[in-house]
């Protein structure tokens, strides 16, 4: 098996898996409850949210549990359109958003809040201009993805922030890090809110994390009777929030060295790939290594998606939470629908090899052959 499909999810490694295991079995006991069985989980869990949170150089007070990205994302947009919407109903999003994002966004449409959607350069940089001109004093958030799913393009979030307080200081300022945490180093104190989940970065699935600074306020979207975070009420899962940990320690330990190795892997296929006249490389200057996009000219992308699916060759059409028949990153950055219409994403990782990268340029070179009727 091949598996180039690491931005949908990755295996859980055998270390984070075992402390999952562990602490199942060993810290059974409710954190909530008083007896010494939940006192025990409550300790353990909260020296998880201190590694976490020392990690990233933050609070443990700012860290939420919650279920995944998606929840995290859900938490973040609908608090803060909650807490704020009497003082302005204006949010703004990129182009280069996960498929979560537009369905909050399409939500809050109905209940009167406004959405505009700031434009990118040909490279996938957030426009600045476009941006210092759709902030507005009613503009209570920005969402800006840390990096794109499709296209891996990374944004500068520091520099994106500055230009959002100097515009209007009350607006708040989120970034969804899913493709960006343990791949490359983030900095959370260039964002007001930021979401992430485990099962990108080798851990469960199950469990993510909302950072929200202590000097934002937002409005909870859940209702319970748990004590631990009013964001997020009920029973916190402790062997996923222990799991948690142990994958963010992991994924963020050499990681520029891992980036070096997957960008070797990345120019192998592209050098490899750019040769058919029938495929587009779908790359700027800001993607990021771990994520290549291709587009495959009079060819469908699922056709080619499941020919290498014969080889046990596994890749992604688009992002694996989205339906759509075009590419929306592809759109908003080339402008083409034929472009955008048969897209492949294959992601790489540190686990990925040499020669699993050999094998599938063979394999890709076979099935392009015979989809495109080309003959040796």
């Amino acid at each position: 098996m091949i598996y180039l499909d690491y931005s949908a999810t990755t295996p859980i490694g055998f270390e984070v898996l075992d402390t999952y295991n562990k602490t199942s079995k060993d810290f059974f006991g409710n954190p909530n409850s008083l007896h010494e069985l939940g006192v025990k989980s409550k300790n353990l869990m909260n020296s998880a949210t201190k590694q976490i949170a020392e990690i990233f150089n933050i609070n443990e007070s700012e860290i939420t549990y919650t279920d995944g990205a998606t929840m995290a994302n859900n938490l973040a947009l609908m608090g803060v359109a909650m807490h704020e919407h009497k003082r302005g109903k204006h949010i703004i999003v990129s182009k280069l958003e996960h498929p979560s994002i537009y369905a909050i966004c399409t939500h809050l449409e109905t209940l009167g809040f406004e959405i505009s959607y700031v434009g990118n350069d040909e490279e996938g940089l957030i426009d600045f201009d476009d941006l210092k001109k759709l902030i507005r004093e009613d503009t209570i958030l920005v969402s800006i993805c840390a990096v794109n799913s499709e296209l891996g393009i990374r944004q500068p979030l520091k520099m994106i922030r500055q230009i959002i307080k100097k515009e209007n200081p009350n607006t708040i300022f989120h970034s969804d890090m899913t493709q960006a945490v343990g791949k490359v180093s983030v900095s959370m104190h260039d964002v007001d809110l930021a979401t992430f989940t485990a099962h990108k970065i080798y851990g469960p699935k199950g469990i993510g994390v909302l950072y929200k600074n202590n000097n934002i306020l937002i409005s909870p979207i859940l209702f319970g009777s748990g004590k631990t975070n009013m964001l997020n009420p009920g029973t916190p899962a402790v062997p996923l929030i222990v799991a948690l940990s142990k994958a963010v320690r992991l994924a963020t330990t050499d990681i520029e060295k891992r980036e070096r190795f997957i960008e070797r892997l990345n120019l192998k296929i592209v050098d490899a790939l750019k040769k058919y006249s029938g495929v587009m490389i779908n790359k700027t200057k800001y993607s990021i290594p771990h994520i290549l996009n291709i587009s495959l000219r009079n060819i469908k992308a699922e056709t080619f998606l499941h020919a290498l699916e014969e080889f046990e060759v596994y890749v992604s059409s688009n992002t694996a939470c989205s339906s759509a028949t075009l590419s929306s990153s592809v759109m908003a950055v080339y402008n083409d629908k034929v472009r955008a219409s048969s897209t492949l994403r294959i992601s790489l990782s540190h686990l990925t090899t040499t020669d699993e990268v050999n094998k599938f340029i063979s394999y890709f070179d076979q099935i392009y052959r015979k989809l495109s009727g080309l003959h040796n």
